[in-house]
């Protein structure tokens, strides 16, 4: 199984994603979830979280860069310390069959080479990932949405709620018929 979430800002991605993996046994899933830093109501940066727990500032105003995205520096050692490292057991073959979630195939992290690469590997592991996608038009996302082993679920209001739970049931068949 093989999913990109895809959807504007604000859609709902990250929210999706997080109860997918709330809903799944305790470590059945690795990856990394983000989510927005804000301040006195403003956006000033994103955080990364990995499944597992840790938690790091990825972008912010305040960060110097390169890279930049808009108007945030991008600190490339966050996604070398946690997101690389959850998802290279999954790449690396020692959990095959396993889920890997990532939120999100995003410009911030899609800076980092050596994440572009790891999801390329990722997605030709034997695996099941599910990951979240932004909607504008990029080379690698879009490569990756042409695939043919890849669905492309479009987030709506309509289906934002019930598809965690219609996920969580894919992924739990999909297991239990192949062990």
């Amino acid at each position: 199984m093989r999913i990109l979430i895809e959807g504007r800002p604000g859609a709902g991605k990250t929210t999706a994603l997080r109860r997918l993996a709330a809903l799944l046994p305790a470590h059945a899933a690795t990856g990394f979830t983000t989510e927005e830093i804000r301040q006195s109501g403003s956006r000033v940066g994103f955080a990364l979280e990995t499944l597992a727990g840790q938690r790091e500032v990825l972008a912010h105003v305040d960060l110097p860069g390169p890279p930049h995205v808009g108007k945030y520096g991008v600190d490339l050692g966050v996604m070398e310390r946690l997101a690389l490292p959850s998802l290279r057991p999954a790449a690396g073959g020692e959990a095959t069959g396993r889920l890997v979630l990532i939120d999100e195939l995003g410009r911030m992290e899609l800076t980092c080479t050596a994440f572009r690469d790891a999801v390329i590997t990722l997605f030709a592991a034997d695996v099941d990932v599910v990951a979240t996608v932004h909607a504008h038009r990029d080379p690698f996302t879009d490569a990756l949405k042409r695939r043919a082993d890849i669905e492309v679920v479009h987030l709506t209001p309509a289906n934002r709620d019930g598809m965690p739970e219609e996920l969580a049931a894919r992924v739990t068949r999909g297991r239990g018929g192949g062990e």
